[in-house]
């Protein structure tokens, strides 16, 4: 490929924003109806990219589109683009009004019920107009975003999930426990086993997730089972609330389980698994000063945390 070829002046940004959107929905219609386009101009603009590189990005399928090689490693330097022009564009805005910045954070369960709450709380008590905008998702499609810059961090569970491109940050530790809601016909029992459990319905997480998969390997090591009357949810307050108005159990972070009275926690062993709370940052994009706030804030509620 000859390289002066992307900057003779044909590559656009709209080029970079449409591989993005190709990729992340998998087809010409999926991406059309994100961008609000016509599907003619995405398919114009895709084969005017691909002129321009000399490759095809995409293979045509009959389910949609999946990316080549070229495609993949296109896709990853143009979400680095549109990650680093988006974040010069809001710290101008914000070193024209500190308070006034914008910090996107993604989140998944772990941290959601305290950690998040009061460090949104604390920062928002010294900065009243800057804006911090939660988006929940699973740890995969957060990725995706940190790396396309549409989110400046991820706060959760630290797991194997991540790479070059990211910085993990350890927070504190934390343990994961059953949860039943505080009415539930097994509180108050001081020794419950895990058949107990499975003769009630079950709360699991989503199987694209690593505690599933942990959640599986405790069951077969148990010789019991997986439940077969279940919801597979990730949800914190759909959880709670099936938890609350139900016979459900589930297995939470812990202290998700502490200090709300309307859940109970029982007395089921479930060692092998715990897991680091913390911050995936990306690794070639300097924090704007909001969400760099947000960070020091965060750093300082979980080291409260971390010392109960």
């Amino acid at each position: 490929m000859d390289l002066p070829r992307l900057l003779d002046g044909r590559l656009k940004l709209r080029h970079l924003i449409l591989v993005d959107a190709l990729t992340e929905q998998g087809s010409v219609v999926g991406a059309a109806a994100s961008l609000h386009v016509t599907q003619p101009v995405v398919t114009r603009g895709l084969h005017d990219l691909e002129a321009i590189l000399g490759v095809s990005l995409y293979d045509r399928g009959p389910r949609g589109i999946t990316p080549t090689v070229y495609g993949a490693a296109f896709t990853d330097h143009a979400r680095a683009v549109l990650a680093q022009l988006g974040q010069a564009a809001r710290h101008v805005v914000e070193i024209a009004d500190a308070d006034r910045g914008t910090v996107n954070v993604g989140i998944h369960l772990a941290g959601s019920n305290l950690l998040l709450p009061r460090a949104i709380a604390a920062v928002k008590t010294r900065h009243p107009l800057l804006t911090v905008v939660v988006r929940e998702a699973t740890p995969e499609a957060l990725l995706v975003d940190l790396e396309a810059g549409r989110i400046d961090l991820i706060l959760g569970r630290l797991t194997s999930l991540g790479g070059e491109s990211t910085v993990r940050e350890r927070l504190y530790e934390e343990s994961v426990q059953v949860v039943v809601g505080a009415a539930h016909p097994l509180t108050g029992r001081p020794e419950v086993s895990l058949p107990d459990l499975v003769a009630h319905p079950w709360i699991l997480p989503g199987t694209e997730t690593v505690l599933r998969r942990e959640l599986e390997e405790f069951f077969v090591r148990n010789g019991v089972a997986l439940p077969e009357n279940r919801v597979e949810c990730t949800s914190f307050l759909t959880v709670r609330q099936l938890l609350v108005d139900t016979d459900a159990v589930a297995v939470l972070p812990g202290l998700i389980g502490r200090g709300d009275p309307r859940l109970a926690t029982l007395p089921v062993p479930l060692d092998p698994i715990g897991h680091s709370v913390g911050v995936t940052l990306p690794a070639g994009r300097p924090l704007g000063p909001s969400a760099q706030k947000l960070l020091t804030t965060l750093r300082s509620v979980a080291g409260e945390l971390d010392a109960r």
